[in-house]
Order: C-alpha cells, then sequence, then structure tokens
C-alpha cells in the first residue's frame, strides 16, 4: 500500500505548524516508520532548522526540482543516523532559504503538477510510509493541492479570533476539497483556558474533532525552533500531545 500523505496547515504563521510537522516525523521514524517530511511553504522555509541544519548548505532543495534542476530524490536529505533514529527512516525535502531562490519562486511560480507528481513519486522512491507536508499558511494553490492529496489533514490554531476565523475558511474549502480526515490542533493554549470548554465549543462550530490541544510549554519558548523536542525530551507534555496525533494517522 502506498504512504499515507499527512498535510500540516495553519492559516496564519506563527501557530507553531512546522514544529509540529518536524516532531510528527520524528515520532512516526521512532516508531520504525519510513517517513519523508517536505517544506512546502517556499516563500518563508524553515523546517531544516528545526532539524539542526539552519547553517548548512543544502546540495537539492524542492526549489531545484520544481525548476527541473534534478529530481525528487535528490532532494531526500537522510537525517536518521543524524537524528539517532534507530528503527525507521527520516528523509528531510526542504525548501531553499536564499533571497534569490525565494525571490524567483515568488516572482516565476511553479507548475503545480510537478509539486503533485514530487508527492507520488517520492513516496514510490524512498517507499515511504508517511510523507507529512509542513504546507504554507493561507489558501492558495501549493495548499489547496495538498489539501486534496491528503489522506490526513491537521489544521492548526491558536485560541485567537483571526486564527478560528481562518480555520473555519480552511476546513470549509477541505471539505469542498474531499479530504477524507480534517482534524484540529489547538496549539499554545493559554493555562486560563479549560481543555473540555475548547473541545467542546470548537467541535460545536467547526463540526471537525479536535486531535489534541498543546499547552503553551515554558519548554517549547526555550527551544526556539533549535531542536525537535521529542528526540531530546521523549517524557515532555509536548512529546505526548505529538504522539497522540501520531496514533490517529494509523
Amino acid at each position: 500500500m502506498p504512504g499515507k500523505i499527512v498535510s500540516i496547515h495553519s492559516f496564519r504563521g506563527g501557530t507553531g505548524k512546522s514544529n509540529i510537522a518536524a516532531n510528527l516525523a520524528a515520532i512516526a521514524a521512532l516508531d520504525g516508520k519510513r517517513v519523508a517530511v517536505m517544506d512546502t511553504d517556499m516563500a518563508s522555509p524553515g523546517i531544516h532548522v528545526i532539524f539542526g541544519m539552519g547553517r548548512e548548505k543544502m546540495k537539492h532543495t524542492l526549489n531545484d526540482y520544481l525548476r527541473g534542476a534534478c529530481d525528487i530524490g535528490d532532494t531526500c536529505m537522510d537525517l536518521t543516523e543524524r537524528l539517532g533514529i534507530k528503527k525507521g527512516k527520516l528523509f528531510l525535502i526542504p525548501s531553499s532559504m536564499t533571497a534569490t531562490e525565494i525571490t524567483r519562486i515568488l516572482r516565476e511560480g511553479y507548475e503545480v503538477g510537478d509539486l503533485k507528481r514530487g508527492f507520488t513519486d517520492v513516496i514510490k522512491e524512498k517507499d515511504l510510509d508517511m510523507l507529512i507536508i509542513d504546507t504554507h499558511p493561507g489558501l492558495d494553490r501549493e495548499t489547496l493541492l495538498s489539501m486534496a492529496t491528503a489522506h490526513y489533514l491537521f489544521v492548526v490554531a491558536r485560541i485567537d479570533e483571526q486564527d478560528l476565523l481562518g480555520t473555519a475558511a480552511t476546513l470549509s474549502v477541505a471539505r469542498k476539497l474531499q479530504v477524507p480526515d480534517i482534524k484540529i490542533v489547538i496549539n499554545k493554549k493559554p493555562s486560563i483556558y479549560e481543555d473540555k470548554a475548547i473541545i467542546s465549543e470548537v467541535e460545536s462550530k467547526f463540526k471537525s474533532r479536535v486531535a489534541t490541544i498543546i499547552p503553551l510549554l515554558p519548554l517549547l519558548i526555550e527551544a526556539g525552533s533549535r531542536f525537535v523536542v521529542s528526540l531530546r525530551y521523549p517524557e515532555n507534555e509536548f512529546t505526548k500531545k505529538i504522539e497522540e496525533i501520531y496514533r490517529l494517522t494509523l
């Protein structure tokens, strides 16, 4: 059976979407899965930083693949050994962080069909159990594609009026695209709110299940996207919450 596509999306930036995608990939790999995480947020890439690749020069990126300069397999960085993962495999498909490449992709765009082909080709080539897509915030062609091809869509939102209104729009679009499994992840929850009340209100308002609620944890502020929390702190509450999301994809 070909690998599942898991899309992690948010209507606005700053929700912690990339952090959730990186940690979900790590949890899946630790469970023995062959997993790749792809950064399709080409306007503001950054998931590679969480994997400790911030200062390293990347040989090939998703940008290179989309302009026909390399195959999708060439963009896959095998981080398994580097991250100390013993059973599974973890690949990263980064987007370029150079100003030239970002400007070029914003100016020239790319064929969405090529991106779709990249999804299916990389699953086949690397024999993936799971491809996790860290999407561009908001709703654009790339987002619609990663939603339309996803088996699982997790929409990340904070308890914030703008976030929640945007989440409503995202869910509405996802339903029109007939995404098989759509769930909401509430992230950075301030301690003044009760989980039960949030679940009740969000689920009745949005007619979608809440996958999990991640509190605003001091450890995440301290980590500051510098490392994969679930690998360094396997017993932390954040790791347990990511494991809850992972179990929903099995």
